[in-house]
């Protein structure tokens, strides 16, 4: 009973208690005290605060999902990059940010300081020991005078491991030697050294062309490394080849390509679909922006919301079907000409499934959205490339976040050292099986003992990255928004 009675008191308190903190009024916050703190807070220099700025208003203006950005205070960000970072949509894997905009630009038109060679980077799994492993190679360049082939094994780097913190310098460094590894019936061994200095180097994408001859069939093959317009020209060339040759069939590997401008890329498309298609100006894929610059253009550029074939490209090969390479490095305006050839004609692919890069965007520099020239003249190197859009076929194709599927999957074997364009490198093999229904006899290889591994990045350029938004390069700087 006592302990009751105890309890009864004890319940009566807290209601009592609760009751009192109920009735307590909240402490409004005292704004001068708020101004204060503010005050005391240190900011970021003025002309990071004015990067910030640029950064924000570009943002505000083009960016696809500008409405889900966070409201953040540019006074007291001091890492311009780290705060568009910030500024990043959940699924955007793409945008970019740059403080060289010059040499961004440039890497688009094919000029780099590099060595001229992609490599995949790879980790074997009992060991850990990071290596890399050339896919290609551009000729006139360091990489090619170095002897170094596409299949070539780097396992050391400047006579010491490949680690996290070193392996882009295989890309990006001016200067590096490389210990070669052997594959043999044991592993893999260390061989010879090579010594290469980067160089600035004009590329042009039309790596390789061959023509391969099999069981009555004419197949032109063609590796094409990124869509620089700058060089259309080139692929005329091939494609006129092609043609005098009488090539009965067409593959064009994309597998390293990750994207570039979407001009060249309505080219490329435009010189092998079918005739008609060319010839009558069909939709070859539409945008869709947000609501702000989706309004704009609608009333001052209606040619942004959509790209058609082109019917005055100079070579039209009038294909009905097409052979398309692929791999997780086939970004970008690669998958945009798949996808918009798709509707038009048979595109088989064959390899592994693509990137999955469903958007596009252009490079923005001060000068776009500020009209006085004095105001941004200490920024003026910087430069955003947001994602600006979405793309779509004409029959409404888009958010193909996983990527291409291939048609014809076959495992990118970069250790089986075959070049580029020979008919027994498997997937140039698997597609000209399929085009012929014929299987071609390998020849016998020496035995391989290739460790466990998997390959956890790869690339050409630092601005790979960059490479894979689809860059939108035919836009009316003076019908932008401001």
């Amino acid at each position: 009973m006592r302990n009751i009675v105890k309890l009864y008191f004890l319940l009566i308190l807290i209601v009592a208690i609760m009751a009192g903190c109920k009735d307590e009024p909240i402490p409004e916050p005292d704004p001068e005290e708020e101004q204060e703190q503010e005050q005391e807070k240190e900011e970021a220099p003025v002309e990071t605060q004015k990067v910030n700025q640029f950064i924000e208003d570009g943002m505000d203006l083009y960016y696809l999902w500008y409405k889900e950005m966070p409201d953040i205070d540019i006074r007291y960000e001091f890492d311009s990059e780290a705060y568009f970072d910030k500024l990043l949509y959940e699924e955007d894997r793409w945008s970019g940010i740059t403080d060289d905009v010059e040499a961004l630009l440039n890497s688009f038109e094919g000029k780099e300081t590099s060595y001229g060679y992609s490599i995949a980077f790879g980790r074997f799994s009992n060991t850990g020991n990071i290596f890399g492993l050339v896919e290609f190679v551009y000729p006139n360049t360091p990489a090619a005078e170095a002897g170094l082939k596409r299949g070539d094994i780097l396992v050391l780097l400047d006579n010491g491991d490949i680690t996290d913190d070193n392996y882009m310098q295989l890309l990006n460094g001016e200067s590096i030697s490389l210990s070669l590894g052997i594959l043999g019936d044991e592993g893999i061994s260390v061989g010879e050294s090579v010594t290469m200095t980067s160089k600035e180097l004009n590329l042009n994408p039309i790596v390789k062309t061959e023509i391969v001859e099999h069981e009555g069939h004419k197949i032109g093959y063609l590796f094409y490394a990124q869509f620089i317009n700058n060089y259309n020209t080139s692929l005329d060339t091939a494609f006129q080849h092609f043609l005098d040759e009488q090539v009965t069939d067409v593959v064009i590997d994309l597998r390293y390509n990750p994207g570039g401008r979407v001009t060249a890329a309505q080219h490329l498309c435009s010189s092998i679909a079918p005739a008609s298609v060319v010839n009558g100006n069909k939709l070859l894929i539409t945008y869709q922006y947000n609501d702000n610059l989706e309004e704009h253009y609608r009333q001052n550029d209606v040619s942004q919301l959509e790209m058609k074939f082109n019917s005055n490209v100079p070579v039209k090969m009038g294909l009905d079907k097409v052979y398309f390479l692929t791999g997780t490095g086939t970004a970008s305006a690669s998958e945009f000409t798949i996808t918009g050839l798709n509707p038009y004609m048979n595109v088989t692919t064959v390899g592994e499934t693509t990137f999955g890069k469903y958007t596009g965007s252009f490079t923005l520099k001060p000068e776009y959205i500020y009209e006085n020239q004095s105001y941004y003249n200490d920024f003026n190197n910087w430069g955003i490339q947001p994602i600006v859009l979405r793309y779509a076929n004409s029959l409404g194709i888009t958010d193909f976040k996983d990527g291409f599927a291939p048609d014809i999957p076959v495992e990118d074997d970069i250790f089986a050292a075959l070049p580029l364009g020979d008919k027994n490198e498997p997937l140039f093999k698997a597609a000209i099986e399929d085009i012929t229904g014929s299987e071609v006899i390998a020849m016998k290889s020496a035995k391989r003992n290739v460790p466990d591994y998997h390959i956890f990045d790869r690339g050409f350029s630092k601005f790979d990255e960059n490479k894979r938004n689809l860059l939108i390069d035919n836009i009316d700087k003076d019908k932008l928004l401001k």
